[in-house]
């Protein structure tokens, strides 16, 4: 009897290891099927970065108008500091309304809004639009292509290097499967681009002569559902591209096609890479962005403390079905902070581990500014501390 119960738990365990092994090979064997007609391509949750699937994701490639994402960028992060506005007016020059390819179809010294030339950029792949508005932020378009290489190098993308705002074919332009995951990345951190990217059909210069209907390059955006962004690319040197992304409950992911051979292609290649994350991962929120961490001492500043919160949401990533136990998380302070302190400014890094490995972490931003303090407020807070009274009444505090 006993010698059958071990012979029987043997055989069970057996099968538990070859259904182990198949659902494995399976998994494997499905993850292979994805991409099969790209060049390259990559699929990212966005929260955590995490990457669900690769293949050739470092290999540097023609982007095409997926070069719009880092010039949507540069727009974005204008607008958010107050360089630019959605309503000023961007006047069109004569190289600018002289882009070919996909285009708004620019006049020299027309005027369109900042709001309007993002449109024409996000839907239509407005050549001209992205030229423009290289004008006037950086100056010139290649002042603005420097600021591109930069905020490229800054992102830690080592596949990459820009010659124009716009994709159209020239020499030393390409980048990376991988590196246009980690731009989009950033991109959707300005919760309101895809409030352009998500537009399907729109209009410019609406109710006048030179009426212009934009529709989506991204057909996805109506077709699949969650699909809000992000950019499409085609030269006959790249092929087709298209790094889209999708939101579905909490979880938001981006994928990244290269090199298809015709657009029906990258688009069937894109929705299984989409279907494969949202069927197989979910994700656990823990904290919002600006979520309050912690507070750090200033030295020299009008305020003794600033106040740090989350520079982004922190979510957890795990495969349907299983649970995640016995996280910690770790709180890491800059030592020694001075003022003047910015808001935004980062201050420290939070950390969320699992027996030692990183699941998630983010940077801690400056809730507020603290400006340097004046000889009298430094000079009443020595004495305050000297006499052991809490001088906090007596100054700028943080909460």
């Amino acid at each position: 009897m006993r010698g059958l119960l071990k012979r029987s738990t043997s055989i069970f365990l057996a099968c538990l290891l070859v259904l182990s092994v198949s659902q494995h090979a399976f998994a494997e064997e499905k993850q292979a099927e994805l991409a099969e007609e790209a060049a390259a391509a990559i699929l990212m949750e966005a929260d955590t970065g995490r990457v669900l699937y690769e293949k050739n994701s470092e290999e540097s490639l023609p982007p095409a108008s997926m070069t719009k994402i880092m010039t949507m960028l540069l727009i974005m992060e204008a607008i958010d500091e107050g360089k630019i506005d959605y309503e000023d007016k961007v006047v069109t020059s004569e190289y600018a309304a002289s882009m070919g390819g996909s285009q708004i179809f620019l006049e020299p010294g027309e005027e369109m809004t900042v709001r309007d030339m993002l449109k024409g950029i996000a839907v239509a792949s407005g050549n001209d639009a992205s030229v423009a508005m290289a004008e006037h932020i950086g100056g010139s378009e290649e002042k603005f292509v420097e600021m591109m290489n930069k905020r490229a190098e800054e992102l830690g993308l080592e596949n990459t290097h820009f010659t124009n705002t716009n994709g159209l074919p020239v020499e030393n332009h390409y980048t990376s499967a991988k590196d246009l995951a980690l731009m989009a990345r950033e991109l959707l951190k300005h919760e309101k681009i895809t409030s352009f990217t998500g537009i399907y059909e729109d209009y410019l210069r609406q109710g006048t002569d030179d009426e212009f209907w934009l529709v989506n390059t991204n057909r996805l955006v109506k077709f699949y559902p969650g699909v809000d962004g992000l950019k499409t690319g085609f030269t006959q040197e790249a092929k087709y591209g298209l790094v889209a992304t999708a939101k579905k409950q909490n979880m938001r992911v981006i994928s990244v096609i290269m090199g298809a051979t015709t657009p029906k292609t990258r688009n069937s290649q894109t929705t299984s890479l989409l279907d494969y994350a949202f069927n197989h991962y979910d994700i656990q929120p823990l904290y919002d962005k600006d979520h309050v961490i912690d507070r750090a001492a200033v030295e020299k500043g009008d305020a003794s403390h600033v106040t740090g919160v989350l520079g982004s949401r922190i979510s957890l990533l795990i495969q349907k079905g299983l649970k995640l136990e016995d996280i910690s998380e770790k709180v890491e302070m800059n030592k020694n902070l001075k003022a003047p302190i910015k808001k935004g400014e980062t201050i420290g890094k939070f950390v969320v581990e699992k027996d030692g490995e990183v699941l998630a972490e983010t940077d801690i931003v400056a809730r507020e500014d603290v400006k340097e303090a004046t000889w009298w407020g430094l000079f009443k807070r020595t004495l305050a501390k000297m006499s052991g009274i809490d001088a906090g009444s007596n100054e700028k505090e943080s909460e």
